[in-house]
């Protein structure tokens, strides 16, 4: 099984490009993730992880996502590699997001968006929260 649940903050903007083939619409960014454990008279550590979210759902967050936000990714791992110009090998380890969500709490969300809209690749959410169902 190939799953990931990512909360973090991103770091910039989404950044969007077109696939020369099939100008499907492809949002890449990095979220920096909160390690668990704090060691005592250390920083909270952070690891930046690369996000890539594909057609429907990298449209909803180059539309919604911006830096400094926190949201929440489901998605699963992949690797890939490719040789550059001088033939050198790279490799990188992403994120592909099937579900995007905001995280941020409704007072630190001041935009027009709604906290608890998401985006599930499936196109339909499990449920529906409605505004006067909420304890807060």
């Amino acid at each position: 099984m190939n799953k990931v649940i990512l909360m973090g903050r991103l770091t910039k903007d989404p950044e969007v490009r077109y696939t020369q083939s099939s100008n499907t619409l492809v949002a890449s960014f990095n979220l920096a993730v909160n390690r668990r454990l704090v060691k005592q008279g250390e920083e909270r550590q952070a690891d930046f992880i690369s996000v890539v979210a594909w057609s429907k759902i990298g449209e909803f967050c180059s539309k919604y996502f911006q830096k400094g936000q926190q949201v929440g990714i489901i998605g699963r791992i992949q690797t890939r590699s490719w040789d550059d110009e001088q033939g050198k090998k790279h490799y990188a380890t992403e994120v592909i997001a099937e579900e995007a969500y905001f995280a941020d709490s409704k007072k630190e969300n001041t935009g027009a968006n709604n906290p608890f809209d998401a985006f599930d690749s499936t196109g339909a959410n499990d449920f529906e929260i409605q505004q006067d169902d909420l304890p807060f």
